[in-house]
């Protein structure tokens, strides 16, 4: 099975000089429609352009092509049609293509901070030895759910450690090279490729560089049906790259064999042992109140329903999704043993 359809350039013998350096931004584009407008119209915003941007379509069946071309003559667009490609080929494909010694991607459905392009560049523009800036990225609700989504499953930039956070492909730069080296993004598999990628990198460029005030927003999903069938595919993907066994497997001992063990003890010996799960559940749901108001504060209006409506909602949110990773990983686990992907690991 081969690792990239798009077989990475060999990596040029030494750096340009800072003078010549060209920016290409990237991004896989399908089925977008209204909603890429407004990602265009913030690229059109933005405090430095990049020399081009190269947009992958992977075979729209909707107007999305059509609105990328109405913005030629306001942006230093490429576009490139690859019909039935996924993600990593598509990325792998513009990039391939791209002219800039840096590349900086993002996806679809973001609304980039006006100076998303300086910031996410800068390190790689004033550090020659610089070889990834990882960029930051929040939540944009436009409803409870969503607030609730946003503060359930992303992270607050204080709780991450720059020298070790993996960046997603929304906000992330890099030199050409590297992605050279590191042998482009996995085309075998459909999800977690920008994770596999970035520890790739990891191992190629050593600590990355961080701009926390390079800010892709973007909205959560809108339904829990919808995050359930994304929370599915990423660990599915975790199952098929072989990545976070210790997490899945103390999801698994927590669920199916913790919290039934203080269930059946409660009825066997005194209720009053299913309080044993207070301490437990306030570890875990601890992190998602605390960010809930702040995400609360994006919507345009909030009301006392809306704010006991989001708090109802993180706990489901929380079971939902550890009950989408339960179900996804073992299946990503049998595609793994099926198909015998190669080994991410070595470069």
């Amino acid at each position: 099975m081969s690792d990239a359809a798009t077989t990475p350039q060999a990596a040029p013998s030494s750096e340009p000089d800072a003078a010549s350096v060209s920016i290409s931004l990237v991004c896989t584009v399908l089925n977008e429609g209204e909603s890429l407008r407004g990602l265009l119209d913030s690229l059109v915003h933005q405090t430095r352009q990049p020399d081009e941007i190269v947009f992958v379509d992977g075979g729209s069946q909707d107007q999305t092509v059509a609105i990328l071309h109405e913005y030629e003559n306001r942006l230093p667009l490429c576009v490139i049609v690859l019909e039935g490609c996924n993600i990593s080929a598509g990325r792998n494909r513009g990039i391939d293509a791209a002219r800039g010694h840096i590349i900086a991607t993002t996806d679809a459905g973001v609304v980039l901070v006006p100076e998303w392009i300086e910031r996410i560049t800068a390190p790689l523009l004033e550090d020659p030895t610089v070889r990834v800036v990882a960029g930051w990225f929040e939540a944009d609700p436009r409803t409870p759910f969503e607030a609730a989504l946003g503060a359930t499953t992303l992270p607050h930039l204080r709780e991450i450690a720059p020298e070790t956070f993996l960046p997603s492909s929304r906000s992330v730069a890099f030199r050409k090279a590297v992605w050279a080296a590191a042998g482009g993004y996995p085309e075998w598999i459909d999800y977690c490729e920008d994770l596999i990628f970035d520890l790739r990198l990891k191992q190629i460029a050593g600590e990355f560089a961080f701009a926390p005030g390079a800010v892709a927003h973007f909205r959560p999903r809108s339904s829990l049906a919808a995050f359930y069938a994304q929370y599915y595919r990423y660990a599915r993907g975790d199952g098929k790259a072989d990545l976070w066994r210790k997490r899945h497997l103390i999801r698994y001992v927590t669920y199916l064999v913790v919290i039934p063990v203080i269930f059946f003890l409660g009825l066997l010996v005194h209720p009053l042992l299913w309080l044993l799960v207070v301490p437990g559940a306030l570890v875990y749901l601890w992190s998602p109140y605390r960010k809930l108001g702040g995400v609360l504060r994006r919507l345009p209006r909030v009301t006392l329903f809306d704010t006991i409506y989001a708090a109802v909602l993180v706990p489901v949110i929380r079971v939902t999704g550890d009950v989408a990773k339960m179900i996804g990983y073992p299946d990503g686990l049998a595609w793994r043993a099926r198909m015998q992907p190669p080994d991410w690991r070595r470069l």
